[in-house]
């Protein structure tokens, strides 16, 4: 029911629940989480905006004191300095090598992401990230790819990023990786809240069998606090404080690595995932927490 429809207790009772999640998410954060999703760019960039040092410093500064890992998507536009000053900030580092359809682009991504982990700034290396569930490559132009990685970075853990099912649809990338990198989003698939975390418990059981015992990583998952419903997963503040706070709860409890999604709002998504897009951050695009009293 809307609130525009709530008086009196009804209403008071509510707004005391999403107070307390609140409270309850602003603890977490405080203590600090594994881990965040991190894209530096503030309101009017978006891929193709060459980001400076600079500003990646001053957006990492905002996370920096609630955080272990920080991971980032390419290695390419500024994006290859992250790793190196999420170091300076003494956090680690999943990095990840935007591979798509354009080969020679593929190949700079891939020569700064060798040249990066080879100077000691990597943790994971994450080389392609959902190229499988957009289709933009073979599974042998994967696999090359993710190959080439491992020889030229023996010192450091290699993997690939998709949804939890691709590992089972493409066996040859799973046993290529040497960490499985699972983005698990029970609101893509229309999850309601209350059932979303038992949903993405299942969700890691699949990618866990599709790795065969290697290590696996949520490399992302969360839940938008604005938009539009996808079936039964409604975007709201409640849900996405309630979403973080049983993924927390169930990280710490069963030793799971989490990287959630996002650090920060970022409009420029809204062209690609619709209404939903711009609302996934703890922080706003301007860098304030948003759960604040």
């Amino acid at each position: 029911m809307s609130n525009i429809y709530k008086t009196g207790s009804a209403y008071q009772f509510e707004r005391e629940g999403v107070s307390a999640l609140r409270a309850q998410t602003r603890d977490l954060v405080e203590n600090k989480i594994h881990g965040l999703s991190f894209s530096p760019y503030i309101d009017g960039q978006g891929p193709g905006t060459e980001i400076s040092d600079e500003q990646i410093r001053e957006r990492l500064e905002i996370i920096r004191p609630y955080v272990n890992w920080v991971r980032s998507f390419s290695c390419t536009e500024g994006h290859q300095n992250i790793p190196r000053i999420a170091r300076e900030h003494g956090l680690k580092t999943m990095v990840g090598v935007w591979i798509d359809g354009d080969k020679e682009k593929n190949e700079i991504e891939l020569a700064n992401a060798i040249e990066i982990a080879q100077q000691g700034y990597v943790d994971v290396l994450a080389v392609g990230n959902e190229v499988m569930l957009r289709g933009e490559l073979t599974e042998d132009e994967l696999v090359d790819y993710i190959n080439r990685a491992k020889a030229a970075c023996p010192n450091v853990e290699v993997g690939y990023v998709d949804a939890y099912f691709l590992f089972e649809n493409y066996p040859r990338v799973a046993d290529a990786c040497q960490v499985i990198c699972t983005n698990c989003y029970p609101f893509w698939e229309g999850c309601p809240v209350d059932y979303a975390v038992p949903y993405m418990k299942e969700m890691y059981r699949r990618a866990q069998a599709a790795g065969k015992g290697k290590r696996v990583i949520v490399s992302e998952t969360g839940w938008p606090d604005q938009g539009v419903a996808e079936r039964g997963a409604v975007p709201s503040e409640e849900n996405a404080l309630q979403y973080f706070i049983d993924t927390c709860k169930w990280a710490k409890e069963d030793d799971i690595e989490v990287i959630y999604f996002s650090s920060f709002d970022e409009a420029w998504k809204v062209e690609d995932e619709g209404a939903v897009g711009a609302y996934w951050g703890l922080w706003d695009k301007d860098g304030n927490f948003k759960y604040t009293e």
